[in-house]
């Protein structure tokens, strides 16, 4: 689950009272209200986002501006209250204000408040630059998608590969960008060898602008080979993370057959370390030894 990724801004709730209750409705979804409230939460903030990007359609913001912005109050005062709740029910509130999403939850409520404070035209370049902070909402989403976490933990496994890929696809481009430079020359377009390593960028990601093209049989024989070698590269980066996916979900493979088998509750979270995959009769956790 996602929710380990801010755990350390989330810290635990009180141990007992009605604040347990709302932390555990709020932050976990072992129980069908949980559930509920994360699904409810996801279709708020997907039609908050729709509001945002309907309202910057001219056509569409002429005819129905007033309900547009009346839409975006209302989603704006339900962030509020959630945001208020999340606060309430954390022991450390501070952690949680200063943690990833506690940043973005606060950055998704801010910018209607702010515009609400500078009102006047020659402020309205300002408001309109801080309405796109509001796009930071759906950013929210990422921690109610369980496969997020694995899929970030794959790029993290595969960071030093795709570095090395990424360095030397940054030699081939210099090296090619520079024949390139000595083959077409100024008269062509290639006017020096950064302008010459921008265009071995965009012709070996197959991405081709047009603005800068070969004239020369010898350096559109070239283009043509750093086209095909684009093609062979792009792959690259794709299957690394592939692969790490895959050794993930092997390594994962046994206590998903032991979920088949034994009684384990994936969707216990222990409040103290974030962890989860205790046994449904367990008390205490099995990584850290706190109290569930």
């Amino acid at each position: 689950m996602a929710y380990r990724w801010c755990r350390e801004g989330e810290n635990r709730p009180d141990t007992k009272g009605w604040r347990l209750s709302l932390y555990k409705l709020i932050f976990e979804a072992d129980s069908p209200y949980g559930r509920y409230f994360d699904v409810a939460l996801i279709v708020t903030i997907v039609l908050s986002v729709a509001v945002v990007m309907l309202d910057s359609v001219r056509s569409i913001s002429s005819v129905h501006h007033e309900t547009l912005y009346l839409s975006e109050l209302f989603f704006t005062a339900l962030f509020t209250i959630e945001y208020i709740l999340r606060i309430i029910c954390v022991k450390s509130k501070k952690r949680y204000a200063t943690s990833f999403f506690g940043v973005i939850d606060l950055l998704a409520i801010i910018p209607t408040y702010l515009s609400m404070l500078l009102p006047g035209s020659q402020y309205l370049l300002i408001i309109r630059v801080l309405r796109l902070l509001r796009i930071f909402r759906v950013l929210k989403l990422v921690q109610y998608l369980s496969e997020a976490e694995m899929l970030v933990q794959s790029l993290k496994d595969s960071s030093r590969k795709i570095t090395v890929f990424m360095f030397t696809v940054l030699n081939l481009v210099i090296i090619l960008g520079s024949l390139m430079y000595v083959i077409e020359g100024e008269e062509s377009g290639f006017t020096s060898i950064p302008r010459s390593i921008y265009w071995a960028i965009i012709t070996l990601t197959t991405v081709g602008y047009g603005d800068i093209v070969p004239i020369t049989p010898l350096g559109q024989a070239m283009a043509s080979i750093i086209m095909v070698i684009g093609y062979s590269i792009i792959a690259v980066p794709t299957g690394i993370v592939t692969h790490s996916i895959i050794n993930r979900s092997l390594t994962a493979m046994p206590v998903e057959i032991a979920e088949a088998t034994k009684d384990v509750a994936v969707n216990i979270v222990c409040h103290n370390c974030g962890l989860q995959g205790h046994d449904t009769d367990a008390y205490y956790c099995k990584y850290c030894g706190a109290k569930l």
